[in-house]
């Protein structure tokens, strides 16, 4: 029976039955959400590329990740009174600073060749953006060498969670694209950076000076074989997803 006010309606009959039972059903049914759609990674296959370690996921950010990862970078990676970086893209006020992060993933798509590319992954710990972490190249086909660059918002840091992003992205680099080596660099002072490169296998490869907010600081180089990294490695990582993007790299 359907109640309209103080009147009582039967339906009569079975069909009107069912219809007057669904319209007081559908009444009260709350409406369906719209999933929304899932990246199709046919034209850009590096957006179906997965590393996965035991508590980290590392993925090429869609835009809703992406503001994420602009987010993390706007609420600080670093104390301000240091500036651990070449660049000292930190310096600028939050939203720029996230705005800049944003636009920087966007750039290294737009731009990417086989000749030279940039892989910018954002860095998921139980679901939630907390860092970056890139592998970039210069003629990788020939070199058979990559960089590695990172940053953790200020919350995740000193938790281990730098060296197992770093690692992953190792192990993309030698067991998933046959790299021969790896180079990266801290400023002598970022005791952190070093540490993370020691326990992944980096030795030290020289020092540069650099004029960063206008002062000399000296950076360490560091470099990482392959039989450093074997003898090293400890993190376990999952590679997913690498088989499409192999052209991209020039590494076919």
């Amino acid at each position: 029976m359907a109640h309209y006010g103080k009147r009582i309606v039967r339906p009569r009959g079975g069909r009107a039955a069912r219809a007057a039972r669904a319209a007081v059903i559908g009444s009260t049914r709350r409406p369906r959400l719209r999933q929304p759609p899932v990246m199709d990674p046919r034209y850009w296959p590096l957006y179906g590329l997965r590393l996965r370690t035991p508590r980290l996921e590392l993925r090429l950010p869609d835009v809703p990740l992406l503001d994420e990862l602009a987010a993390v970078a706007a609420g600080g990676v670093h104390d301000p009174d240091e500036m651990p970086f070449g660049v000292p893209w930190t310096d600028a006020p939050p939203e720029e600073r996230g705005r800049g992060t944003f636009q920087h993933v966007l750039r290294t798509i737009a731009e990417w060749r086989p000749e030279q590319w940039t892989l910018s992954l954002a860095v998921l710990h139980e679901g939630a953006v907390i860092g970056r972490q890139d592998l970039f190249a210069t003629e990788f086909a020939v070199t058979r060498e990559a960089e590695t660059g990172s940053w953790l918002g200020t919350a995740h840091q000193g938790k281990g969670l730098g060296t197992e992003m770093r690692a992953a992205v190792v192990h993309l680099a030698f067991e998933g694209l046959g790299a021969l080596s790896l180079v990266s660099g801290a400023m002598v002072e970022n005791g952190r950076s070093l540490g993370v490169s020691r326990r992944i296998g980096y030795r030290p490869d020289g020092l540069s000076v650099l004029a960063v907010r206008g002062e000399a600081r000296t950076l360490q180089r560091l470099r990482l074989d392959r039989a450093a990294w074997e003898e090293h490695r400890a993190t376990p990582v999952e590679i997913a997803g690498l088989e499409p993007c192999r052209a991209l790299f020039g590494a076919s």
